[in-house]
């Protein structure tokens, strides 16, 4: 069995406001990060996503930054970071961000028109933020050349699959009785 899978299957999981979520190292920073598992995610991300052509690597603050500078340090494709703060840069857009749980402004610099983007993000849960974040670069002009979120939870409304963007994934789970339960060990796409 694959460490990611492993470690899923090993997550605590814990209630907030009705909605069941797991605590993962990539989705949480906690409990700690194995290096061998990143590094076995990001092997998958490089075997899954289209790199071709890629300019830059986007990922919205904070969880998809470690698996996104993984990725960059392997592949020598920059990274810019969507940030929850305000900088008033040149060029700089804003967007609104929806999961399930929070409600948030974000704001993508450094993404022009034209710009052939992957966009990575740690877990694909209701969808809100990928869903905003592609809308956004599509608004800009630039081309998502590809979208890959490490973890999909399956079994509620899903934004993505209701706009018309595609996420792959890595593995889709679902949480059922107080526990993580593997729906695909391979992800969508």
């Amino acid at each position: 069995m694959d460490r990611l899978s492993q470690s899923l299957r090993d997550a605590p999981i814990i209630e907030k406001d009705g909605y069941h979520y797991f605590v993962h190292p990539i989705s949480d920073g906690v409990p700690q990060l194995d290096p061998r598992l990143l590094r076995e995610i990001v092997i998958r991300i490089i075997r899954k996503a289209d790199l071709e052509d890629v300019d830059k690597i986007v990922t919205p603050a904070a969880m998809g930054i470690h698996i996104s500078t993984a990725v960059s340090l392997m592949t020598d494709i920059p990274l810019t970071v969507i940030r929850k703060r305000e900088y008033g840069l040149d060029g700089e857009v804003s967007l609104a961000q929806q999961t399930g749980y929070s409600e948030n402004e974000m704001f993508i610099n450094d993404v022009d028109a034209g710009d052939r983007v992957l966009v990575l993000d740690d877990v694909l849960s209701t969808g809100g933020t990928l869903a905003a974040v592609l809308g956004a670069l599509d608004e800009i002009g630039a081309d998502v050349v590809d979208s890959v979120a490490v973890i999909k939870k399956v079994g509620g409304e899903n934004k993505v699959e209701e706009s018309p963007y595609s996420v792959k994934t890595l593995i889709n789970v679902d949480v059922i009785d107080g526990e993580v339960v593997i729906v695909d060990e391979d992800g969508d796409g």
